[in-house]
């Protein structure tokens, strides 16, 4: 199986120096290794084309077109079975390839997939950015086993096992190519945050199979290119879940949630203003504006969808998290 490891980088230099060694030592007898650089102004094409100059291809994007488009740009370069999508701050280690390559061979309806992402800053706990693969509530909320909102779990082989799940995290995000293609790659108009949220549920409307791999690890660093904290990320990630119920939640249903969402929304934004957050408080409001501007779009992506809907291991996750509160996934269960 042909395996194509592709690493977006923008003005990343540094991240490259720190990282992409350990990709390198531990995938290249596995996988071709791929840095896409999205138009960058330091040198970081320069490093990669010198300190590997046999082992990473680069391909240089036009523009800086966020995650979506940069992805979608260098995969048309690109031949292979299975595209790994790698953050430029993930610490692989020894065998992660093995284990979710196995599994995309003996399973050809398998689409897409991820392993244990765990923190780098703390090893035994599971990292923010898709833990141990991740599901989403009837409202559109992303969840994860191992971190719900801000708790995170210690890994204790808890979830070393392989599992169906709503969606796999694009930092660390396997994808059969030819899944890929069918359904048109990641969103653009996503630009960022919750894009493969919305790629995983097109292939679950194909009928496609998403899955967490727990018998493979890597280590996520976070907030490299977007600190949790920044308030375009606080943006992105409202107005792209809207996005995301928009395109896919039945159409019985799609409108009623919209104006729920769009009410907690209201008071995630006034409790940032309590909280002394004025400027996450703008983007709830910018992430809504923009969310009302690409809405036709975003319905006119309806169509051609199958509506089939998804099974919740948790109704809502707010209530459940916030009014009984149930911290970590396995409660849930």
């Amino acid at each position: 199986m042909n395996v194509a490891i592709v690493i977006l980088n923008w003005n990343g230099r540094a991240l490259l120096e720190r990282f992409l060694p350990i990709v390198v030592k531990h995938s290249s007898d596995e996988a071709q290794v791929y840095v896409a650089d999205n138009a960058s102004t330091d040198t970081s094409v320069a490093y990669c084309k010198t300190a590997f100059p046999e082992d990473v291809i680069v391909i240089q994007n036009t523009v800086n077109g966020g995650y979506a488009k940069g992805y979608n740009d260098a995969l048309k370069h690109i031949t292979a079975d299975v595209f790994v999508l790698l953050n430029s701050d993930i610490e692989v280690t020894n065998g992660w390839l093995t284990p979710i390559i196995e599994q995309f061979k003996a399973n050809p309806n398998l689409a897409a997939a991820q392993p244990k992402i765990r923190d780098l800053k703390n090893r035994t706990y599971f990292e923010y950015a898709g833990a141990a693969g991740g599901y989403i509530d009837v409202l559109g909320y992303p969840y994860c086993r191992g971190r719900v909102f801000d708790t995170l779990e210690k890994d204790s082989g808890q979830y070393d096992d392989t599992v169906a799940i709503h969606w796999a995290s694009g930092a660390c995000f396997f994808v059969r190519a030819q899944a890929y293609k069918e359904i048109g790659g990641l969103d653009e108009d996503y630009f960022a945050h919750q894009e493969e949220i919305d790629l995983c549920w097109r292939l679950l409307h194909k009928g496609y199979e998403v899955k967490a791999i727990g018998s493979s690890s890597v280590f996520h660093l976070g907030g490299a290119t977007l600190a949790k904290a920044n308030p375009q990320k606080t943006y992105y990630n409202f107005r792209n879940s809207l996005f995301n119920i928009v395109k896919h939640v039945p159409s019985s249903r799609y409108i009623l949630y919209i104006f729920f969402r769009l009410l907690l929304d209201g008071i995630a934004a006034f409790q940032f203003l309590l909280k002394g957050k004025p400027k996450h408080l703008w983007a709830i409001l910018r992430a809504h504006l923009s969310f009302y501007t690409h809405l036709p779009l975003m319905i006119k992506k309806r169509n051609g969808l199958s509506k089939k809907s998804l099974t919740y291991p948790v109704t809502s996750i707010l209530f459940t998290y916030y009014v009984q509160s149930k911290r970590l996934f396995n409660e849930y269960l």
